[in-house]
């Protein structure tokens, strides 16, 4: 089988947020080339194809190559986050079989507010919250109770996500709205701040779908706030990194587990998540608060996701092969005689 590995290279100078961001933002080529290993160690012939600031030659690259399938893992385009659907996109027009979330999917899931919307449409449990637009100064938070975490709105990989992001009061609000604004230049979305236990559950397939072993991050003592944030999740030296631990399988009640797992089925079919995904959230007093949908989240060999399926029985080549077998399942499907 014909592979080839896309993934999005990262500009000279990013076009928003932190310096350090670039640090989350280059692991995309360090998953990449885990994928590229395991589809070889698989045995098929694996090339790495990044996208970088001119999208014909990428486009020209594919042509050549002639894939069977794309093993997506685009975060975006030359910087921008935002345009992570349109890669996918482009390669459903391309007409190449694509691994994991659909354009539609990625879109909505990398807005919060919209996903937050949808889940409370059907009756999912996620933190009360309020958007605040760029530009926009009126603050309507007299429904949300204190402490807040404020967080950007389109970013993922907890990019603008530290300390500060929880506020108690409305003067650090502000400023922490203000710097949502002027550093990512998006809206930020103000939600209530879940005092709870973190867990991260995946889930693998499309009908049917396996909802994973759950893996809770543990926040050691010391921490300014029990959060998973830029710096717990990307910056190794940092103390927060040390203090933020992953538990898998997560120690849980029976029925806490069934919950959860429920939850985090739901959620994925109501975004129409594909092959596979994360959904994190936190656990208090029996409830399980929706955060976040991931959509095409982190599959290199150390990161949850591989970690869950691991605790599942399936190993990382074996996780990389059922992934690319459902794409092209779909490739079957669509061009299947009536």
């Amino acid at each position: 089988m014909n592979v080839a590995v896309c993934f999005n290279l990262v500009p000279p100078q990013l076009l928003k947020g932190e310096a350090g961001d670039r640090i989350s933002e280059e692991g995309a080529e360090i998953e990449a080339r885990s994928v590229q290993k395991a589809l070889r160690e698989l045995g098929h012939s694996a090339q790495l194809v990044p996208l970088g600031s001119d999208i014909s030659v990428t486009i020209e690259e594919l042509r050549a190559l002639r894939p069977d399938a794309v093993f997506n893992l685009c975060e975006g385009f030359w910087g921008n986050s935002r345009k992570e659907m349109h890669v996918a996109a482009l390669f459903d027009l391309l007409d190449y079989p694509c691994t994991g979330a659909s354009p539609l999917c990625l879109g909505l899931t990398q807005d919060k507010a919209r996903t937050k919307d949808l889940l409370l449409r059907h009756g999912l449990p996620t933190p009360k919250y309020t958007l605040v637009k760029l530009g926009e100064q009126f603050l309507r938070i007299r429904d949300l109770a204190y402490p807040l975490i404020v967080k950007p709105r389109f970013e993922d990989a907890s990019l603008g996500i530290g300390a500060d992001s929880i506020v108690d009061n409305e003067r650090d609000l502000k400023r922490r709205i203000d710097y949502v604004h002027r550093t990512y230049r998006q809206g930020a979305l103000v939600e209530e701040f879940i005092v709870g236990r973190e867990i991260n559950a995946a889930v693998l397939g499309n009908a049917p779908f396996e909802a994973l072993p759950l893996s809770e991050i543990r926040f050691a003592p010391g921490l300014r706030h029990s959060i998973v944030s830029y710096d717990g999740k990307w910056r190794e030296e940092s103390a927060e990194f040390a203090a933020t631990v992953p538990v898998c399988p997560a120690p849980l009640k029976g029925k806490e587990e069934i919950l959860v797992k429920d939850v985090a089925l739901r959620a994925y079919k109501i975004l129409e998540c594909r092959d596979y995904a994360r959904v994190d959230i936190r656990l208090r007093d029996g409830v399980p608060y929706i955060l976040e949908i991931n959509a095409n989240p982190d599959i290199s060999p150390d990161a949850g996701l591989a970690r869950a399926a691991d605790q599942a029985g399936i190993s990382y080549k074996q996780l990389i092969d059922r992934i690319l077998q459902m794409a092209l399942k779909r490739k079957e499907t669509a061009h299947a005689k009536p």
